[in-house]
């Protein structure tokens, strides 16, 4: 594949994921980081870049009539959910989804983003900073332990998603307590 499409590789597989239908874009940006180590961040910055920019059709069809389908696709308790969650943090409600892996809907998300009316800038800049968080983790991993752990890490949060995000989700609550009491500590002072 490197050698086929050279270093745009990542940029299109990535690209045709979000646009089209589902690519191994994780096992694609991990090889291409594992055989040439020198050009990570770029290899990371041209997935997270294709994976924004390869939303906007979906986006468009979300911000045109993507409520009906939207509806269509989950439960309306799920919807209302989402919707929720999309008026309180709209930017963490497309970025954190962005940062997990498959089996996540993430195009569930980007439809929402666009039936909430979420602004195309804001978007892309969301789905860009999950994405290059996603990538950026994925290959610190392999370039440590080597390719295979792409494949052990995902069939490990195939089957243990919920323990793996609620250990997630507690590590940020975390971060964020001790950071808040460090800023309510200088306030202090």
């Amino acid at each position: 594949m490197m050698k086929v499409l050279g270093i745009w590789g990542v940029f299109v597989i990535a690209f045709a994921d979000s646009a089209l239908l589902g690519m191994p874009v994780d096992f694609v940006v991990t090889t291409y980081v594992y055989q040439d180590r020198r050009h990570f961040l770029l290899y990371i910055a041209l997935a997270a870049l294709a994976s924004a920019l390869g939303s906007i059709p979906l986006y468009i069809v979300g911000y045109v009539g993507g409520e009906k389908v939207l509806r269509k696709r989950i439960s309306e308790e799920r919807f209302l959910k989402i919707h929720r969650s999309f008026e309180a943090h709209e930017f963490w409600a497309l970025m954190f989804p962005g940062m997990l892996p498959p089996p996540l809907p993430f195009k569930i998300f980007v439809l929402a983003a666009a039936v909430f009316e979420m602004p195309l800038r804001d978007f892309l800049v969301a789905i860009f900073l999950g994405r290059c968080v996603r990538f950026g983790v994925l290959s610190v991993l392999v370039l440590w332990f080597g390719p295979q752990i792409v494949g052990l890490l995902g069939g490990t949060f195939k089957h243990h998603w919920i323990l793996i995000l609620s250990v997630v989700l507690a590590g940020v609550c975390l971060w964020l307590a001790l950071w808040l009491r460090r800023r309510a500590a200088e306030a202090e002072i």
